[in-house]
């Protein structure tokens, strides 16, 4: 069976990215969708309007991942973040963000392989998307690493409010935005600070191309701006008005969001600020 599990799965993911290929050019030959629709007509969202955003209480199930967290918080999926099936999440990350089917299809059928679910019949709480170096890993731009915060639904506030400092752009409106630069730039530097205090780090090329694509999201589906980030980060609440930046027809695909990835990961320069933390600590040393 597991043989057969693989072989199904080596299918499966051929066949995303040749549809995904597909969507790509079908997106440069059909028309963007107009400013103010582009979350679909009767789903929370549409016309800038959320559904009523709450807080979580205690038994509310949470994750690592905001745009999830958000989408409970205004009861876009359960509020509870708990009883979620893997088809339902598929919907509504497209609903909400814009994504392609591609991708709102392989990252539901990723989380069901890692926590052994079926995809189309099973259900998962938030929180258990949160397994170490599955989908969550160490060097997050938002969270503490899991050997000093077990429980990653638990946002590291000094991490968001430096991220959202370190914006150095401007859209055409005026407003502050994160560039991919600044995020290559933060990511090289949680990675060296996160390597030097954490004595169980770990980091694969696998989990540095999740982190690079978290970041992106940040830039892709929010232009980078600081002020809905602000509230999205902070609170993860989804700011009233608000729609995803991504107008193409058919939504983000695997393919065109890989060059935002990529520009942001191969931007990273973790050896750099490692050796500007190594001089530091010489420099102290020395005038001590």
């Amino acid at each position: 069976m597991g043989i057969v599990s693989g072989v199904s799965h080596i299918f499966f993911d051929v066949g995303i990215m040749s549809w995904d290929v597909l969507l790509t050019l079908a997106n440069l030959v059909r028309r963007k969708r107009l400013v103010g629709h582009v979350t679909p007509e009767g789903h929370p969202g549409y016309g800038g309007h959320w559904s009523e955003y709450r807080p979580p209480m205690e038994t509310d199930s949470r994750c690592s991942c905001p745009a999830l967290n958000a989408m409970a918080n205004h009861g876009i999926i359960s509020r509870s973040g708990r009883g979620i099936s893997f088809v339902e999440l598929n919907h509504h990350i497209r609903a909400t963000y814009n994504f392609s089917p591609t991708f709102c299809s392989f990252v539901p059928h990723f989380a069901s392989r890692f926590l052994k679910r079926s995809y189309s019949e099973d259900t998962f709480d938030l929180e258990e998307l949160d397994q170490h170096n599955a989908i969550e890993h160490d060097a997050s731009l938002l969270r503490l690493d899991t050997a000093f915060e077990p429980d990653q639904s638990i946002k590291h506030v000094p991490f968001i409010e430096e991220l959202l400092a370190a914006a150095t752009g401007k859209d055409n409106d005026g407003n502050r935005v994160i560039t991919t630069k600044d995020l290559s730039r933060m990511l090289g530097k949680r990675r060296a600070e996160a390597r030097a205090v954490n004595k169980e780090f770990s980091l694969s090329f696998f989990h540095k191309i999740f982190g690079s694509t978290n970041a992106s999201t940040l830039v892709k589906v929010f232009g980078g701006r600081v002020d809905h980030l602000h509230s999205f980060l902070l609170e993860e609440r989804l700011p009233e008005g608000w729609e995803s930046r991504i107008r193409d027809p058919y939504g983000m695909t695997l393919t065109t969001f890989n060059k935002t990835i990529l520009a942001v990961e191969f931007g990273v320069r973790e050896r750099d600020w490692a050796e500007a933390a190594r001089e530091a600590a010489e420099h102290d040393t020395s005038s001590a």
